[in-house]
């Protein structure tokens, strides 16, 4: 398979931008600083050349550093900003002698303190200058957030939406009903694509293995289709779970049976596309 684009990685120098998430005792291979050149490291170990950083913080300051990366492996930076506030003046801030384009925006809505936080209407007006801009909202909600999601994308019907980690289906052995029936009602607006990235988190390393996640890739391929399924490593969360290669092994056996092309787009060509990566 040709290089590609590994459309969900996240980079942070914790003496800047602190990463109060990260547990040193439960998360210690992540417990760290990484910076470009581990990325370029990981990319080389999967066989893809370029990578989307995305936020791992809601924090203007961290995006305004990310977006500063000179690096050839850093194709495109999902940024943040304060949706319920003025956008402009913010994207205006991270773009100020920026090397890397900004090709989206997320916020942390599955950790908000505020359930209802996407449903406000003054996130609304966010959202409808993104689309101005031209920029993608990527998704990270948990499962029962899909509704949620359903809303907005029907609501702002012209955004392309970016749904992270397939929306958080359950885990192996869960029952994955609730999640299948509002991925498919998700996947009918046709402004939503999705990543297959983030299916191992909270799974030890050698816990898992391909097979344990097929029923959830399979409902993401027939509901979202191979033009609008992106692929993304979650790295460097995918340490947790055993490394980026072996994740990115599990996604290529579990998409066997698509074409040389279908799988060419997943691992690259569609990111490029929906991100409008140069």
């Amino acid at each position: 398979m040709s290089a590609g684009v590994d459309a969900h990685v996240h980079l942070w120098d914790r003496s800047v931008n602190p990463q109060d998430w990260i547990d040193a005792e439960t998360m210690a291979p992540i417990a760290r600083d990484f910076d470009a050149s581990d990325l370029s490291g990981m990319l080389a170990s999967t066989g893809l050349d370029r990578a989307v950083v995305v936020q791992s913080s809601n924090s203007l300051e961290e995006s305004i550093r990310l977006a500063g990366l000179d690096s050839p492996v850093v194709a495109g930076l999902v940024a943040w900003v304060d949706l319920a506030a003025e956008v402009g003046p913010q994207l205006d801030r991270i773009r100020m002698n920026a090397a890397v384009p900004v090709v989206g925006v997320r916020h942390l809505a599955h950790i908000d303190p505020d359930p209802q936080w996407m449903m406000r209407e003054e996130v609304s007006a966010g959202l409808t200058v993104l689309e101005r801009e031209g920029l993608c909202f990527d998704l990270v909600v948990r499962e029962w957030q899909l509704p949620q999601a359903i809303h907005l994308a029907t609501r702002h019907s012209g955004l392309r939406f970016v749904l992270d980690h397939l929306g958080g289906p359950p885990e192996p052995g869960q029952d994955r009903s609730g999640w299948a029936s509002r991925l498919r009602e998700l996947a009918r607006r046709p402004n939503v694509v999705a990543k297959v990235s983030g299916l191992t988190s909270g799974l030890a390393p050698g816990s898992w293995c391909a097979a344990d996640l097929a029923a959830s890739v399979t409902v993401a391929v027939e509901s979202f289709g191979p033009e609008r399924l992106l692929y993304g490593s979650d790295w460097p969360l995918a340490e947790l779970s055993g490394g980026a290669a072996p994740w990115k092994s599990a996604v290529e056996a579990l998409l066997d049976g698509l074409s040389t092309v279908e799988r060419a787009r997943v691992f690259g060509g569609n990111a490029a596309d929906v991100y409008s990566l140069s």
